[in-house]
């Protein structure tokens, strides 16, 4: 094993260039191979998680789910709240800005960083509650491959580029979970589900935050600095690739949803539909014969 990961740590030198030495001994950063060995986990359960679920009752994870959404809320108000202060201390560019230029204030924004990394860990957890809860719709191509993809690019990022232009993506996706883990945590108690009406524009935002970051990181490719362009080419096509998925997420969500959703209404309305959730309705010529009851109140 120690062989296997001297060659990979040669192979990341020689295609990567040298390591940044100041984040040498954290946590999880020394080698590559536990934070690989965690996505490969992580896709297993996705593949093992509803077999083994398929013959059970779903579990009960709402007390647990709010606390979980509180504490990631929180963690992600801490990250952009030290990212914005951090920045303006080290009075970084927004154009282009190295890696080594802004002193202590670089400092601060890796340790910020790295726990913006850790994150990423802790959000597998989004999708072992869906698998929990039997809600396998909510794990599409988009989630699993975001999920899976974060952890290990932000694992070379705090390894070679752990703060100068890295800042800004992970700036705006902190403040995006601010209000999509608020949002799920005020969505696991029923109560306040008819008050919550913001889904749509968290999608919105999250899709600009990919505009932006495209359009900053672009900067830095026209105005360069002491910054590893291979970096900034590999974030814009990155964040083509999530444009796509999100798009096509939100048009099937909300564009050819809401437009299934009339149609089916407008079917209902013209008693035209003969089945509802799947179960043919075979009295349906007997309904002109049977005495419509009084609808409860309750």
């Amino acid at each position: 094993m120690e062989n296997f990961d001297a060659s990979l740590s040669t192979y990341f030198k020689a295609l990567l260039g040298p390591r940044d030495t100041r984040v040498k001994g954290w946590f999880l950063l020394d080698n590559y191979i536990p934070t690989f060995v965690c996505s490969i986990i992580y896709l297993l359960i996705v593949w093992l998680g509803p077999k083994y679920m398929k013959n059970r009752q779903p579990f009960f994870c709402r007390g647990i789910l709010v606390v979980y959404n509180l504490g990631l809320t929180l963690l992600s108000l801490y990250m952009f709240y030290e990212l914005v202060t951090a920045v303006w201390e080290g009075k970084y560019n927004f154009f282009c800005q190295g890696t080594r230029s802004a002193g202590e204030a670089d400092m601060k924004v890796i340790r910020v960083l790295w726990w913006y990394y850790f994150s990423k860990l802790i959000e597998f957890m989004d999708t072992f509650f869906f698998i929990l809860r039997k809600n396998y719709h909510q794990i599409t191509v988009l989630h699993v491959y975001h999920h899976a993809s974060m952890l290990n690019i932000w694992w070379f990022v705090m390894n070679w580029v752990p703060c100068g232009h890295s800042y800004f993506g992970a700036t705006l996706n902190s403040f995006i979970h601010v209000l999509m883990y608020s949002y799920y945590g005020l969505s696991s108690v029923p109560s306040m589900r008819p008050y919550l009406w913001w889904k749509k524009y968290i999608t919105q935002g999250q899709l600009l935050q990919f505009v932006l970051t495209i359009i900053q990181t672009t900067c830095g490719v026209i105005w360069p600095c002491a910054f590893p362009l291979g970096w900034l080419y590999f974030q814009i096509g990155y964040m083509i690739s999530l444009i796509i998925l999100f798009t096509n997420f939100y048009i099937q969500t909300y564009k050819k949803g809401a437009s299934r959703r009339k149609e089916h209404l407008r079917d209902h309305q013209n008693g035209s539909v003969a089945a509802v959730n799947g179960h043919t309705n075979r009295f349906a010529s007997l309904e002109n014969n049977v005495k419509p009851r009084k609808q409860r109140k309750d």
